[in-house]
C-alpha cells in the first residue's frame, strides 16, 4: 500500500494476524481506488455487557479528494466479520464516490404534470 495506514485496536488483543488482515483489506482497496489520501482502521471490543460474546465495532476513516468517507460497522463474536462487512460498505461507498466524480450518476428526471403539461404540448403544437 502506497498511503500509509494508520491501525488502532482498542480493548482486545493486538495480532500481527490481525494487523496484516487489515493491511491486506486496505491495500485491495486501494488498488480499485487510487486516489486514496488517507486511511484509518479503528477495531475494537467496548465493554458492553452481552449474554453472550462480545461485540466488535469497526471504523474506517477514509479521505479522498474532496470528501472522507466513514463506516462504522458492529457485529457480535467475531472481529473478522466485522471488518469484512465495514470494508464491503467502504467499497459500495468508494464505488458511489467514484461514479459522482466521473459524472456517471443519473439525473432525475423532471416530469410535469397537469396543466403545466397540457401547456407545454399546445405551445408546441403552434
Amino acid at each position: 500500500m502506497q498511503i500509509p495506514i494508520q491501525i488502532t485496536v482498542r480493548d482486545m488483543p493486538h495480532s500481527a494476524e490481525l494487523d496484516e488482515h487489515i493491511r491486506a483489506k486496505a491495500a485491495k482497496l486501494e488498488e480499485h481506488f487510487s486516489p486514496i489520501t488517507s486511511f484509518r482502521v479503528v477495531a475494537e471490543a467496548p465493554h458492553k455487557h452481552h449474554h453472550q460474546g462480545r461485540q466488535y465495532v469497526v471504523r474506517l476513516d477514509i479521505t479522498v479528494p474532496g470528501r472522507e468517507i466513514v463506516v462504522n460497522h458492529e457485529h457480535d463474536e467475531d472481529v473478522y466479520v466485522a471488518l469484512r462487512d465495514a470494508f464491503d460498505a467502504a467499497k459500495r461507498r468508494l464505488e458511489d464516490y467514484t461514479r459522482i466524480r466521473r459524472g456517471e450518476t443519473r439525473q432525475p428526471r423532471v416530469e410535469t404534470r397537469g396543466r403545466e403539461a397540457a401547456h407545454d404540448v399546445r405551445s408546441e403544437e403552434e
